[in-house]
């Protein structure tokens, strides 16, 4: 089959997933965005309002994705910017990939003020973070972690933190292990997509090969599973964008499993190969 006859299935919630299509598009390749995620607001704003009021005394706040990042702000006060603007001021901002970073940036955040994987990292994830602010961290540094109601959506789905903060995530781990004190703030609500006959049917039609699904999330793919119980996936193809996820893909028995490298053009390029 020609590569230009695939057509990228993109799971990202909302918004990412037109966003990635749009690019995808760029690249030449046929894509269709089907979110496996609905991102909706949360229906108590009181503790995201709290930890704007409390912002000042944590070193750094880390974002599990985008959306954290624009629930967070979409909750800010009249007066709240001024700390992130300023070059030098506290505190630090912690992303696993470029389009929170692009997120933040457009909340007003200070590039100087962001830290996330180096360019070179094998993949976007809180192992590669890590890397890059472990020497931030001292006994009694404060961190907030932003996140949605479920599992993190960053790359290492290890992340299953609970609203309250029960249940260590890796990075949470690695905070705690080094004397820091770990806070976590719901920003969104996860739920499953709400499903049409129409989509339904693309999903099916995916196991005639044609179709590439793009999965950025295990979670997004166990959403996928359990619409459709005992389907068997043998004839359906998947891109993952790391390693733990490729690992989900395999295991709920898609027959094609491709990892990509992260950037668009690595994507891409992993998409083609399953042609």
């Amino acid at each position: 089959m020609a590569a230009h006859a695939l057509r990228a299935i993109v799971t990202r919630p909302g918004q990412e997933a037109d966003a990635w299509v749009a690019q995808i598009q760029q690249h030449g390749l046929a894509a269709l965005a089907f979110p496996m995620i609905e991102i909706v607001a949360v229906p108590d704003r009181a503790p995201l309002l709290q930890a704007w009021k409390d912002l000042a005394k944590y070193d750094a706040l880390m974002f599990v994705s985008s959306n954290a990042a624009s629930h967070f702000f979409a909750a800010r006060p009249a007066d709240g910017l001024a700390l992130w603007q300023a070059p030098g001021a506290a505190p630090r901002a912690w992303v696993t990939g470029p389009g929170s970073r692009a997120a933040l940036i457009a909340q007003g955040v200070h590039p100087t003020r962001i830290d996330m994987p180096a360019p070179t990292a094998q993949s976007l994830d809180s192992e590669a973070l890590w890397l890059q602010v472990e020497s931030q961290i001292r006994a009694g540094t404060r961190i907030l972690i932003v996140r949605g109601d479920k599992a993190s959506e960053a790359a290492d789905a290890s992340a299953a933190a609970s609203a309250t903060g029960q249940g260590r995530d890796w990075l949470a781990v690695q905070l705690q292990g080094r004397g820091a004190l770990v806070d976590y703030v719901v920003a969104y609500a996860r739920r499953p997509p709400q499903w049409t006959e129409a989509q339904r049917a693309i999903a099916l039609q995916s196991l005639h090969g044609n179709d590439v699904w793009v999965w950025s999330s295990a979670e997004a793919l166990g959403n996928l599973l359990a619409a459709f119980p005992g389907q068997s996936w043998a004839g359906a193809k998947a891109v993952a964008t790391h390693s733990r996820i490729a690992q989900a893909a395999r295991l709920a028995g898609f027959g094609k499993v491709a990892l990509a490298r992260p950037g668009l053009a690595a994507l891409c390029a992993s998409i083609e190969s399953l042609a």
